[in-house]
Parts: C-alpha cells; structure tokens; sequence
C-alpha cells in the first residue's frame, strides 16, 4: 500500500518538473487557473484587434483651434481604409462556406465629394468648454467587382463588374472658442 502512494506522488513530482521546465509556467506572481493559455480562434482575435483599431484611429473627436479671419476649411476626407471599413460593415459579406457559397470583392475605384461643410454657433460642451462644431459631410462612391460562386444545389457563380455602393460619412470636429461667449456662461449656471 505504502509503494501505491510513494509511486504516485513520485509520478506528480515528476510531472510538475516536465510541465515547469516546458516554458508555460514561470517562477512569481501567479493568477492561478488564469495564467494558462487559452486558445483563442483568429477570427475572434482579429475582430477585437479591428475594433481596437478603429476605435483609436476614427472614433475620436478632434479639438482644434479657433476659427480666425481665415477662411475655414475642413478637416481631411476620410481616408480609403476607412471608406472601405465602412463598406464592409453596411455591406458585410456573409455566407462564406467553401463548397456551397463563397464571394469575392475586387474594389476599382472610390470617389470621395465633399457635399456640405458649415460651422455651428458657439456653444459649452462638458468636459470641452465653449466650442463650434465644424460639419463635414462627404458623399463616398465605392466601384467594385463582385463574384458569387455558388456550389449547391446548382453549381454557378454570379458576377457583378460594374458594382456600386454610394453612402456618407460625417467628418464633424470642434473649434474652441477664442473668448468666452456672455450668453454660453448664463446657460451654463441654469443648468
């Protein structure tokens, strides 16, 4: 009986060493069960990595300096990365299954116009102070070439060359406000 015990913690010794020394584990602070690695699928790692992105690079609000004498023009067009991330979430393509249907986009061409760019009046934003919002509002014209190929039950591909998608994208910014406006320091002490 004695030998069964010995054996077996002999066996969990042993075990711990291989598991220690194969570079898993380190020596310190430990979270417990959580310092295991979990897998994690691509496909969920590059979403949350999108979303990382975006939100860091377009999900901001830019402050910028006063409006001078000078004329006032608006901020950059939206770039080609984000024109087409935005056309990828109002027109995701789903369905993707090797085998019964699969779809492919080859973008030609984007076309950006700027359709409205205007200041508002001055007025307190909380955590800003007294700003202009500064509108921006531009027309996107995607041209792409879209094949379908459909496996199942009828095996054929569908193609599209002369695809297009037209949507907006509104690039608003703030202009601080030079000199307190009299009026914006009465609504701020109403409310």
């Amino acid at each position: 009986m004695l030998s069964v015990y010995v054996r077996s913690s002999v066996t969990v010794i042993l075990l711990f060493v291989l598991v220690s020394a194969s570079g898993c584990f380190t020596a310190g602070p430990s979270l417990g069960p959580f310092s295991v690695p979990v897998l994690v699928f691509p496909f969920i790692q590059s979403g949350y990595e999108d979303l990382a992105y975006e939100s860091n690079r377009f999900n901001g609000v830019d402050i910028l300096e006063p409006i001078g004498s000078e004329e006032h023009v608006a901020l950059d067009p939206p770039t080609e990365d984000q024109c087409v991330r935005y056309f990828e979430k109002i027109r995701p393509i789903t369905g993707q299954v090797p085998g019964l249907e699969t779809c492919r986009r080859d973008i030609v061409g984007i076309t950006r116009e700027l359709i409205a760019d205007y200041v508002d009046e001055p007025r307190f934003f909380p955590l800003v102070g007294p700003a202009q919002v500064h509108h921006a509002h531009y027309k996107i014209t995607i041209y792409f070439k879209e094949t379908i190929n459909v496996g199942w039950p009828v095996p054929h591909t569908i193609t599209d060359d002369e695809a297009i998608e037209v949507f907006y994208i509104d690039k608003d910014h703030l202009h601080r406000v030079g000199s307190p406006v009299p009026s914006l320091a009465n609504d701020i002490h109403q409310h």
